[in-house]
């Protein structure tokens, strides 16, 4: 779904949060070394709370955003990341604080799940937007469509005064790369991995002035995923954006959000230096919780040797040992998901394919393919969408019969099938019912069983949340339940169907460190290219038609030697010959290395100038006055470093 909105300028201030700044060569540019010229705060989020009952989301988060910059927000499942984007976007209302937009500026916004009319064809819900361009490229593409020659016959010197060919050659781009072709179909007919990407399409056609998008790589192929972080980087827009792609983030973000139960911190950079700055805060914490515990210890010795201190005269020595207790333990709410599951024991004859056939009408999925599986595997299965490797899974797991071809599977075979679909549950289901369903123990592999409840607090369900309804808990809660059930029952072959969609970071590191250390075999159909290349060691690609090509080792290397492949295959008079440079060629002078060494100081002090402007402007915290004048200098500073860098790189040629 998309959202327009034009609001005044904001006004007043917001408290001031962390910032922890990158190094002076890359804080300010983004992946692709294309630098924001335009520094103005954009939307401004001032003191905002949010709460459901008993359960508190976020308290007093202020933060800004500035005109071009991209900013990844990330938290723990539960920890409102989706709500609040729906308060920035106008969808939900918020309990406290306010949310403004610089006057002017429209918004583009994908939800989770978007939310389309169903009684709409695709392309009228595509070119859903408020803008006069965008209805004339819209009746063109019609025209086109219908094959009206009169109608293009009218619209084409529209389209020439509008100026709307490159629009309508950004739409196409657009829709060709998303794969969205099925114009004249009614929106409650598509999958829900169509209904992501054409609402993906939707806030992009848009062109707003900033892009909130949740998750918006769930549902999209590597290829695909590769395209949008190239667009994105070079998009004039700024954005605002949840997800989980540990690569998106670190190739598109220069600016990283984080909600904890402590607060807002803010690291000006991307996915990369976020977790080294992350871990020195963490780091940083520790160490001052151990001296709070040490102090600690003398107040506890204290609070027991002394009953009868504790009147009014020792009341503020309470006092302290109370505050003291909270610094000590103020680590305990970083509690970690916890998988050490055991699964069964895995005989020699796993499982075995023989020339297995899979289709639908012409649409050949498997063609002939045989490969037998041996103890501890780790496949990973790429391929664009429709290409079968769903099917494949069902046809390993015997929920879909292959037409032809051999499926041997060992006797000491357990499956454990985490689907892309989830579980069925209904609303007012609970964890605690759910797990109780499948079993009252679990056997972990250690010899001492584990009352499920246990069991779910390992998968950081808590008392209370195990009584919880399912219809009230986050998506990426509802996928940690599913995870469970999956491993409830001691699989020795894993076979996981995206299973990085919507789990937060840090579960996906848990995930991702136990899949390693998994003993039996695991298949794995991801588009989450660094989860892959961390967990699997072989890959099937499907590359269509039935084609399956098995490549030992991750997705990066299989990438990388197809790409080597593709560029030996061009003719050689199209790759350009390796410059050779002429011995007459003159080397640098003394004074242009100089000037050379100047033009490095003059950078490097302009740099740190526009990095302190630019913490100062994200902060929230300047009048209006200072806002404006301190994007001016930014703006000036940017064409200077411009300048001097055009320079310096014309002096490294020669």
């Amino acid at each position: 779904m998309s959202i327009y909105k034009e609001t005044s300028i904001f006004s007043g201030r917001a408290s001031a949060f962390r910032d922890f700044r990158l190094p002076l060569a890359s804080n300010f540019n983004n992946p692709h070394g294309e630098r924001r010229k335009n520094m103005q705060v954009i939307l401004q989020v001032d003191k905002l709370s949010k709460r459901y009952g008993e359960q508190e989301l976020f308290e007093g988060l202020s933060f800004g955003i500035g005109a071009g910059r991209k900013v990844a927000l990330i938290a723990r499942n539960g920890k409102g990341k989706s709500t609040l984007l729906k308060i920035i976007a106008g969808q939900e209302t918020a309990d406290g604080g306010s949310v403004v937009f610089r006057n002017g500026v429209t918004v583009g916004y994908l939800e989770q799940d978007p939310a389309l009319d169903p009684d709409k064809e695709v392309f009228e819900e595509v070119f859903h937007a408020p803008s006069p361009a965008l209805a004339l490229v819209k009746a063109y593409e019609r025209a086109m469509e219908a094959g009206d020659a009169e109608e293009i016959a009218r619209l084409l010197p529209l389209m020439d005064a509008g100026e709307a060919w490159d629009l309508e050659n950004r739409v196409k781009q657009i829709l060709s790369r998303l794969k969205i072709d099925c114009h004249s179909r009614p929106v409650r007919e598509l999958s829900g991995g169509q209904r992501k990407r054409v609402g993906l399409a939707k806030a992009l056609i848009g062109n707003p002035g900033l892009l909130i998008l949740d998750e918006p790589t769930n549902h999209l192929d590597a290829g695909m995923i590769e395209w949008l972080e190239e667009y994105l980087a070079k998009s004039q827009a700024a954005l605002l954006v949840v997800t989980h792609d540990r690569y998106f983030l670190d190739r598109v973000c220069d600016q990283i959000i984080e909600i904890d139960d402590a607060g807002l911190y803010s690291y000006a950079g991307n996915y990369s230096y976020y977790i080294e700055k992350r871990q020195e805060r963490l780091d940083a914490r520790d160490a001052a919780a151990g001296k709070a515990r040490a102090l600690l210890r003398v107040e506890q010795e204290w609070m027991r040797r002394m009953p009868q201190a504790r009147g009014h005269k020792a009341k503020y020595r309470v006092d302290n040992f109370r505050e003291l207790k909270e610094r000590a333990t103020g680590d305990a709410n970083e509690r970690a998901l916890t998988l050490d599951v055991q699964g069964k024991r895995l005989g020699k004859k796993i499982l075995e394919l023989e020339r297995v056939n899979k289709r639908y009408g012409d649409l050949v999925l498997l063609d002939a393919f045989s490969y037998k599986f041996t103890r501890g595997e780790k496949i990973g299965i790429i391929g664009e969408n429709g290409v079968g490797k769903t099917t494949f899974l069902d046809v390993i797991t015997g929920k879909t019969p292959p037409d032809g071809g051999t499926i041997d599977t060992g006797e000491t075979v357990s499956f454990g099938y985490y689907t892309q679909a989830g579980i069925t549950f209904a609303p007012e289901d609970r964890p605690i019912d759910i797990a109780r369903a499948i079993a009252e123990e679990v056997d972990t592999g250690n010899g001492r069983p584990l009352p499920v409840a246990r069991f779910l607090e390992r998968f950081l369900f808590d008392d209370k949340m195990q009584y919880t309804p399912v219809g009230k808990l986050s998506g990426g809660e509802r996928r940690r339940l599913h995870l469970l059930t999956v491993l409830m029952g001691n699989p020795n072959f894993l076979i996981l169907d995206e299973p990085t969609n919507d789990l937060d970071i840090v579960t996906l590191n848990v995930l991702e460190e136990y899949l390693r250390s998994f003993a039996g075999c695991l298949l794995v159909v991801s588009h989450d290219r660094f989860f892959t290349d961390k967990v699997v060691d072989r890959v099937f690609a499907f590359e269509g038609a039935g084609v399956i090509k098995d490549f030992p080792g991750n997705y990066t290397q299989y990438k990388n030697a197809r790409d080597e492949e593709e560029a030996a295959r061009e003719p050689a008079k199209k790759r350009p010959a390796p410059r050779e440079k002429s011995p007459k060629e003159r080397r640098i002078t003394f004074n242009e290395q100089r000037e050379m060494e100047q033009l490095e100081a003059d950078m490097d002090a302009l740099a740190r100038e526009r990095d302190d402007l630019t913490a100062a402007l994200s902060s929230g915290t300047l009048p209006v006055a200072d806002l404006e004048r301190h994007s001016r200098r930014v703006a000036g500073i940017i064409d200077a470093l411009d300048a001097k860098e055009t320079r310096w790189l014309e002096l490294s040629e020669i």
